[in-house]
């Protein structure tokens, strides 16, 4: 083994220091100075992503610094005078405050709640925030609470040679190409385009930024002529630096074709081959991922986002869509998303992530069960013989919001349940033959296994079921959670629940205690596994004693 010669460099390097020159540009000290002052706020917080908390400490003392200077360099002598009046008024005068006090508070938040590219609203409410300066790329969805300044950062980019790579990209100067950028490198678009123009490239719109992830062009201005009703299909896309896969997927899907530039090498002033995207693949692993949660029962909603607006509207739609579909859900708020998270819920057929328009494509052969959005889920609720599968993919929920909702999305809806999947009982005064076959919901074909699953729609069924109990009557303490015989699925308080069901007939360890045997309080025997339940097994004294040491029972011997 090689030993070390000198200790380790703990800081960071100095190649990695940038300038106080390049600070000010990089995080745009200048302007959120000004819109803080603009915005009169006291309490500021901001927020970095984890590469940039290097320069964190920096920024903040500029920024505490530009605050103080603008602040003494803007009191005036009539600003001086209103304050005196306000003072008798009360019977203060100057020397009762202090003057060291500062007025304004800056907070820097680290680690975030959920994606980086998201405004961390609740780490920002913990120190009671009037704004948060989101640093870095950002998603820009529509914030819940609080105003957002947001700084995209500036990078350096070779503008001749990103010139280059589209003229080799579009030789002809007559197609219409849309000029697009990650927001790391949009301020890089005005200037590109006017170097595209003087090359006599007439058909190139440049985009500017939208604050609108449900636009076509996600967060991104559209040419006048496809406001207007032109194709939008008609058009080929230029971008800047490689986008996230959500945005990737949308574009593509509404564009004739898209090349990316990638920003390192413009940037270092090499002259890169723009790549021509293809995402075929991706929409047809998407489409497998859709059609493989057809026959999942039980699906868990996961909660990836609490300041995303609108995002309550979506979770209660994402219910009633599955519950509309005879399904159950589950609703899980689990913070940053991980594979051995969601593991922990075997009963769990799928999950639909709620989040922001970025962070709800997740492509990960570790999850156990597919990860969808709820776009995806729309597809995924259809029969068979409904879906139809366009190659059109939306990111933004809000988009999914705007096209529809449970009740106005299925006709004959009554009671919450859709006309077109009622399910037909039976006539009153006829007997209701729960039991029959011949009343039971067809079985479905599961394309992944190969084989007809029968239970697919578990509260389908239940809507079928009488209550049984009398008027009024409620289910003893004793006796809430029901287990019934086979081919029956367990139910809490009266309800199906498949996840009980789950816990019943395929979970091995059901917690401490789960080898004894069951015996309700009111004496009842109660069957388990196709087997009467006897008196408990007696318990046993384990070990006692401390951690060096520990004996077992009576005896006197240490382990």
């Amino acid at each position: 083994m090689a030993t070390l010669s000198a200790p380790p460099v703990l800081s960071t390097p100095e190649s990695s220091i940038i300038s106080d020159e390049e600070l000010h540009t990089v995080y745009e000290i200048k302007r959120t100075i000004r819109e803080i002052q603009d915005g009169k706020w006291r309490r500021i917080a901001l927020q970095f992503p984890d590469e940039m908390l290097r320069d964190a400490p920096r920024v903040f003392e500029t920024l505490d610094r530009g605050l103080r200077e603008t602040r003494v360099s803007g009191s005036s002598s009539s600003t001086q005078g209103k304050l005196q009046d306000e003072l008798q008024k009360v019977g203060l005068n100057e020397d009762h405050v202090d003057d060291h006090t500062p007025e304004h508070k800056l907070y820097i938040l680290g680690d975030t709640s959920y994606g980086a590219c998201c405004v961390d609203e609740i780490a920002a409410e913990h120190v009671d925030a009037q704004v948060v300066v989101h640093y870095g790329r950002s998603c820009l969805s529509s914030t819940a609470r609080l105003p957002v300044i947001y700084v995209f950062t500036h990078h350096p980019l070779s503008i001749d040679a990103a010139v280059q790579a589209f003229k080799d990209a579009f030789p002809d100067r007559a197609q219409k190409v849309i000029l697009m950028a990650d927001v790391t490198y949009a301020d890089h678009i005005p200037s590109l385009h006017e170097m595209l123009k003087a090359e006599d490239y007439q058909e190139v719109f440049a985009t500017q930024i939208l604050h609108s992830p449900a636009s076509p062009l996600p967060n991104r201005t559209m040419p006048e002529a496809v406001a207007n009703g032109d194709d939008l299909r008609k058009y080929h896309l230029f971008h800047l630096a490689e986008p996230p896969g959500s945005l990737l997927l949308t574009l593509s899907s509404r564009l004739a074709s898209v090349r990316i530039c990638p920003a390192h090498a413009p940037r270092v002033g090499a002259v890169a081959s723009p790549l021509a995207v293809s995402t075929s693949l991706a929409l047809r692993r998407r489409y497998a991922l859709v059609t493989s949660l057809s026959t999942a029962s039980v699906f868990g909603i996961l909660i990836n986002t609490l300041s995303v607006s609108n995002y309550l509207q979506i979770v209660e739609y994402v219910k009633a869509q599955i519950a509309a579909a005879g399904k159950k859900s589950y609703t899980f708020v689990v913070g940053k998303v991980n594979a051995a998270k969601l593991a922990n819920f075997g009963e769990i057929g799928g999950w639909v992530v709620i989040g922001c328009w970025e962070s709800s494509l997740i492509e990960s052969k570790d999850f156990w069960k597919p990860v969808i959005t709820p776009f995806e889920l729309d597809l995924a609720l259809q029969r068979d013989s409904e879906r139809i599968w366009t190659g059109e993919w939306r990111s933004d929920f809000n988009d999914v919001l705007a096209h529809g909702s449970p009740a106005n999305q299925i006709e004959g809806q009554e009671d919450g349940v859709p006309g077109d999947r009622r399910p037909h009982g039976p006539e009153e005064g006829q007997d209701d033959g729960l039991d029959s076959e011949a009343e039971s919901e067809p079985p479905e074909f599961d394309l992944q296994t190969g084989r007809y699953v029968s239970q697919s729609r578990p509260m389908q069924r239940e809507r079928q079921l009488p209550r049984r109990s009398g008027h009024g009557e409620k289910p003893s303490p004793s006796q809430v959670l029901t287990i019934r015989g086979s081919g029956e699925l367990a139910t809490i308080r009266g309800h199906v629940s498949p996840g009980a069901e789950f816990l019943r007939s395929q979970r091995t360890w059901r917690g401490l205690g789960s080898d004894l045997e069951i015996r309700y309080e009111d004496g009842q025997d109660v069957e388990v596994d196709g087997s009467t339940s006897t008196p408990g097994t007696s318990i046993a004294q384990g070990r006692s004693g401390i951690a060096k040491g520990y004996s077992v029972g009576d005896g006197d011997e240490l382990h």
